[in-house]
């Protein structure tokens, strides 16, 4: 049984253990970053001074998979209309809240509503700290906040914590176990950088022989990663971590429309590509993502699922 480790948040981390969670003979478990403060989450956070769960919450309803699990993916992301009172709380984020109180904890709350929805695998929070993510701009501007991160017409320089951020033991104890760590698809900055940043998790992938995987996100993200390559994409992840962090990169190539392209292009988002350099990780290119309803690009989780797959039979 290979253990995966998977460190990330969002919805493109979700997108991926949809589909991973359907590996035979593999035992996968989820680290997530809880620095979101913006929405529900956000809210909820600054009401009752709890780690952010709505990106737990994301990761809970793609690694369900019991006889109901369709009407509690359903229940997990309902919204309320509005602003005032639950106005424009997800009813998941209210559960997990009352789940906490019932049980004591944040990790009581996660490992019960894991048992509850059938969770196939684990999901670890990358700390129990309430921690408040800041990024520092190219230009010396300093901005706090993850939510507040993305809406600046600037470059990151860099991003950290202000604050003492303690590792959760049980996430550094999954990565010292690992046959197998991805660094998942999602928000550079704001949704896989968060993990790497708390002091002892850098170490424990470092220190871990085993090989690690970076899948690319497949386009560029205005706010934060505008003009980036692939290369660009490692380089971030190497400055807030180690020298080399990724063995294997897996870049998108699948191909997508014009128009779909230029309706992207509008909003500052272009298709990352490699530059083609030399570099010390080997890439392997694989059709990655598919067209949601609405014609939003996703990365498709049958397709991530097949390229795990066959890392894993290269592995033997």
């Amino acid at each position: 049984m290979k253990k995966i480790v998977v460190l990330g948040g969002g919805t493109g981390l979700s997108s991926m253990l949809a589909g991973m969670k359907k590996i035979q003979d593999a035992q996968v478990t989820a680290i997530v970053t809880v620095a979101d403060d913006g929405g529900s989450t956000g809210r909820i956070r600054n009401a009752y001074n709890v780690p952010a769960m709505g990106d737990i919450r994301h990761v809970l309803t793609a690694m369900a998979q019991n006889d109901n699990a369709g009407i509690l993916q359903q229940l997990m992301n309902y919204r309320f209309e509005g602003q005032e009172d639950v106005g424009g709380h997800s009813l998941g984020n209210l559960i997990f809240l009352a789940m906490m109180d019932i049980t004591g904890s944040f990790m009581g709350a996660i490992e019960s509503l894991s048992r509850v929805m059938g969770v196939n695998g684990t999901i670890l929070p990358c700390t129990l700290d309430v921690a408040t993510l800041y990024a520092l701009m190219a230009d010396g501007t300093l901005v706090r906040g993850e939510k507040n991160i993305p809406t600046r017409d600037n470059a990151i320089e860099h991003v950290y914590y202000q604050q003492d951020v303690q590792p959760y033991d049980k996430a550094l104890e999954a990565l010292r176990e690992a046959d197998l760590i991805i660094y998942g698809i999602g928000s550079l900055y704001t949704s896989v950088i968060p993990n790497l940043i708390i002091p002892g998790i850098p170490e424990a992938i470092y220190e871990n022989p085993c090989p690690k995987i970076y899948f690319c996100n497949a386009m560029t993200q205005p706010g934060e990663t505008e003009g980036y390559t692939m290369e660009d994409h490692v380089r971030a992840l190497e400055k807030h971590s180690f020298k080399n962090p990724a063995d294997l990169v897996v870049l998108n190539d699948t191909e997508v429309s014009s128009l779909v392209l230029e309706r992207y292009a509008r909003m500052g988002s272009f298709p990352v590509h490699s530059d083609e350099t030399a570099q010390s990780y080997e890439v392997w290119k694989r059709p990655l993502i598919t067209l949601a309803d609405n014609e939003r690009i996703r990365h498709d989780p049958e397709a991530v699922r097949q390229v795990v797959q066959e890392i894993l039979e290269e592995l033997g």
